[in-house]
Parts: C-alpha cells; structure tokens; sequence
C-alpha cells in the first residue's frame, strides 16, 4: 500500500487481500499506521496459497531497503496506479 504521493509504502500480510484493502481505504482502525500516513492506494500485491509462505515473504520485503521495494513495484506497476479496483468486489 502507498499514500497519495507513493512517499509512504506499507508491506502487510492479509488472508483476505479484498477485506484488508476496505480497512485501509475506510481507516476502520484510526490509530494503525495506514490510518496516520493515509496509505490507501494499493499498488503491489502477491498471492499465495499458505500463509507461512506469505509471513515468510512480507518478512523479507520488510527487510529490504526503500529502494529496492520501489524497484519491485516499478517492475508490476511502473505508474503506481491503484490496483484495488482488481481485488475490491466485495465493498462495491
């Protein structure tokens, strides 16, 4: 997830990518981080089918530098567009 101007990134892991997306853009949760830097714009996603893997995997991307999480979006989603539209079917 990213704000507005793609100057805030937040790397999460979901077992429900269509649920966790709504939370972010609604600020369910008005303390938690994507509520203060307003990261609501979906611009990367990842899917597996177990959730160790998926842990493991935000792990590792956590760990890496801002530069090389911005080269990993820029090679799926090179303009940064919100990709929710893909994944929110539920909240329409």
């Amino acid at each position: 997830m990213a704000n507005k101007n793609n100057t805030t990134v937040y790397v999460g892991v979901t077992n429900d990518l269509n649920t966790r997306v709504w939370e972010h853009k609604t600020k369910v949760n008005s303390s938690s981080f994507s509520s203060r830097y307003n990261t609501d714009k979906l611009v990367y996603f990842e899917g597996f089918d177990q959730i160790v893997r998926a842990i493991k995997r935000e792990k590792f991307i956590k760990g890496k530098s801002r530069k090389w999480k911005e080269s990993l979006i820029n090679r799926a989603n090179p303009k940064w567009n919100d990709l929710s539209g893909e994944v929110l079917t539920k909240y329409r």
